[in-house]
């Protein structure tokens, strides 16, 4: 606790010789001056009593030491929340419910296995404010931006397949993930958009040309993921928009490939969060102030009992 503890007045601690030479030199003499015999009629000295001569100089003692103001420099980082806003987009549409797409578990869905590689991407990127959109046949904020990586985690684990509809509004999801972000003040904005599937025309109702531009006036960077088989998935629209948004497309067939998309997405956009480091000054003289206090106290309170001079 006390490491590290200095004083801000140590040439303060002179000050006890001053008492000392009071003690010695300064002796009060003004009962022998005006009533020459009152000694016998007290029952003793203080200077007899080792225990008031111990109380009397711990009191001296603890309030030098409180003026000499003990300190402490205490070091504290800041980690400012200064990463990136993330909207994550999930395919949700009935098409996920196909198994076979993890090879060490073959009777896991597509969705299982996308909610359990996404959640270890969110713990891990603790410094951004990352949001959650889901789509089937349409779209929805499953989670504002939060700093909370263990809450939206919890969210992701408890969506499921077919619950915004059994198709697939692909380019409105794009769409709402752009409204997810453009509210926020930051120059590092991102969506990271999944599917396994092609955008059903009559449902989906904003072209991808529009969403394209949206996100573009935003300054929004998209990396799709295309998963499953290539021709499961509309790659030649999942390139276009990376291409013309400034992001990377991606493929994965496996649950092993798709860890390593994420793990891709977070070396690109890596957050380098700087921590500021201050330190303070935490101040002791309370302590020995209160030493003295209770001393003082003892002092006078045994001194008046015992009728001492």
């Amino acid at each position: 606790m006390f490491d590290g503890l200095y004083f801000e007045f140590p040439r303060l601690a002179f000050v006890i010789f001053f008492f000392i030479a009071c003690a010695t030199l300064c002796k009060m003499r003004l009962q022998s001056i005006y009533f020459p015999h009152t000694q016998q009629f007290l029952k003793t000295a203080v200077s007899s009593s080792s225990l008031l001569f111990f109380l009397k100089w711990i009191a001296i003692v603890m309030m030098i030491l409180a003026l000499m103001s003990p300190v402490k420099d205490e070091p504290y980082e800041v980690e400012p929340k200064d990463g990136y806003e993330i909207a994550l987009i999930l395919d949700a549409s009935q098409s996920m419910r196909a198994e076979g797409f993890d090879t060490d578990n073959p009777s896991l869905n597509r969705f299982d296995v996308v909610k359990e590689i996404v959640s270890d991407f969110i713990l891990q990127r603790i410094n951004d404010n990352i949001g959650l959109v889901v789509f089937g046949e349409y779209s929805f904020i499953a989670s504002p931006l939060t700093y909370d990586e263990n809450i939206l985690s919890r969210i992701v684990s408890q969506l499921q397949i077919a619950m915004a509809g059994k198709y697939t509004a692909l380019y409105t999801s794009l769409a709402q993930g752009v409204n997810l972000l453009k509210m926020t003040e930051s120059n590092s904005k991102v969506i990271i958009l999944l599917t396994d599937g092609y955008s059903t025309p009559e449902i989906d109702k904003i072209p991808v040309d529009i969403a394209i531009e949206l996100a573009k006036k935003e300054g929004i960077k998209v990396y799709p993921i295309g998963i499953g088989l290539p021709h499961e998935y509309n790659r030649k629209a999942l390139v276009e928009i990376a291409r013309e948004t400034g992001g990377v497309a991606f493929g994965a067939s496996t649950a092993t490939e798709l860890q390593e998309v994420y793990k891709k997405i977070d070396e690109l956009e890596k957050s380098e969060i700087k921590s500021e480091s201050f330190t303070y000054l935490k101040y002791y003289y309370v302590y020995p102030l209160f030493i003295a206090l209770i001393s003082l106290m003892l002092y006078t309170y045994l001194r008046n009992k015992r009728g001492y001079a």
